[in-house]
């Protein structure tokens, strides 16, 4: 789902806008523009910084995270153990995969909305769909880019479910793109990136049978009915307060957010999907995205049947931000190379950059690692190990040994050592599926002419 620019953060209680509103008597719109934001809190106009240090919206992401404070803005609900022990119970149930996933277990993957519907629907035999997505800015991704398609991946693996990719070249173009006299726009630039883009997440595996992949630029006109309601059912106000949008907006940013949430409603993929109106939704997603989906939440009851089992409401489940090289703060950005280990680069590349740029909690000593241990909470190799490194016990015995500075893993080097080996395989592992990715089949040739993944054939 698309990401970045500054724009505003997230959205709470706008005094001076209600102070307008309640002026003119709007006060349904007050009302509208509350619920939209999620929960009426002390951040500042438009949301552009919680606190004093953390900013986070769809656009950009800084400072050091507080997920509690996150959460709380925005109205979500943390994935209680309680919720965690019946969606793996769910899920054994199904019998496609064994355990729990480690981002589950491990808290990466930590709020939600909605989870326990999803549990309830699969409980009760009846089927849903995930919908996640991409902004194509960069023509390779990085490993913070891939996270939420290797966790769909499961998730699709483990429900057997249909799930619908979304590329939207179009966002990217309405927030980055440019003009030249002489050469005119780039927006065949950023519908290359998405097909690039797709070409990596065509690797992650997901079942050919049951996933539609699509550029915004292609496949609108399908989803142009939708779009239009949510246009109809969405205050400009509405948009203004979540989002930030100023007088110096072009009007296709104050547009495109229906664009996002269009996807959320099984009859935006009537072929797809078969014209299954009454489907539920899941997306999974970085939290940063969540203000998309408040609002459809809000009006989604106007675009689905009456009998829809969540009202039309889409279930989410978010995940914590992958942090950069240089610290433990904000996120990880293609606009820098040395923050990020891209899914392009060569294992020498991944080498250098862990030893080079990953930046320690460890002392500087090995005398004073030996006594005091690191610090893990801004240990940048340790943190990216709790995404990739598989084994919980390996884990723990390195959190365990270098927290204390004693053991196998006692200082830094060893344990970027380890993180190096793990990021090689992932990546070499990752490359070859790209490289299948782009000669597997006819359809797939036909798929990067046209971005429609897997022909227009219906999901199982």
């Amino acid at each position: 789902m698309g990401c970045n620019d500054a724009a505003s953060c997230f959205c709470f209680w706008n005094k001076n806008l209600k102070q307008k509103l309640e002026k003119t008597h709007c006060l349904q719109e007050v009302q509208e523009v509350q619920r939209s934001q999620g929960s009426q809190g002390d951040g500042k106009e438009h949301g552009k910084e919680i606190g004093k240090e953390m900013v986070v919206n769809p656009w950009e992401v800084s400072g050091k995270v507080d997920y509690q404070k996150l959460v709380e803005h925005f109205g979500a609900g943390l994935i209680s153990p309680d919720l965690l022990d019946r969606l793996h119970r769910v899920i054994l149930q199904t019998g496609r995969v064994k355990e729990l996933h480690p981002w589950l277990r491990r808290g990466i993957f930590f709020s939600h909305r909605d989870l326990h519907e999803i549990c309830r629907l699969k409980e009760m035999g009846k089927p849903f769909y995930l919908y996640t997505g991409r902004g194509p800015s960069s023509e390779a991704m990085h490993l913070g880019h891939l996270l939420p398609f290797m966790f769909t991946k499961w998730l699709q693996d483990a429900f057997d479910v249909p799930l619908v990719i979304q590329m939207t070249d179009d966002e990217k173009f309405l927030w980055k793109g440019e003009y030249d006299s002489e050469d005119g726009d780039n927006l065949e630039h950023f519908r290359f990136l998405a097909m690039e883009n797709a070409k990596d997440i065509i690797a992650c595996g997901f079942d050919k049978s049951k996933t539609f992949i699509f550029s915004d630029c292609d496949y609108l006109g399908q989803m142009y009915p939708n779009v239009l309601r949510i246009w109809k059912s969405v205050t400009y106000n509405v948009a203004k307060s979540t989002f930030g949008f100023e007088g110096s907006s072009n009007i296709g940013k104050s547009a495109f957010p229906a664009i996002q949430m269009a996807p959320s409603f099984p009859s935006s993929f009537k072929v797809p999907l078969k014209e299954m109106e009454n489907l539920a939704c899941l997306i999974p997603c970085a939290i940063d995205q969540d203000p998309y989906f408040r609002i459809t939440r809000n009006i989604a009851h106007k675009l689905v049947p009456k009998d829809h089992p969540l009202k039309g409401k889409p279930s989410l489940l978010f995940c914590k931000f992958f942090p950069p090289l240089q610290g433990t703060q904000g996120k990880m950005s293609s606009s820098d190379s040395n923050s990020a280990v891209f899914l392009t680069d060569s294992p020498q590349e991944i080498e250098k950059k862990i030893k080079r740029y990953a930046f320690s909690g460890g002392c500087e000593t090995e005398e004073e690692q030996r006594v005091k241990g690191a610090d893990l909470e801004v240990d940048v190799p340790f943190q990216w190990l709790t995404f990739f490194l598989e084994d919980d016990e390996k884990l723990q015995q390195i959190a365990d040994d270098y927290s204390r500075g004693s053991g196998e893993f006692w200082g830094t080097g060893k344990v970027k050592e380890c993180l190096i080996r793990v990021l090689q395989s992932l990546i070499k592992k990752h490359q070859e599926g790209h490289l299948g990715s782009c000669c597997v089949s006819s359809e797939s040739s036909n798929f990067c002419k046209k971005l429609v993944l897997f022909g227009a054939r219906a999901a199982k």
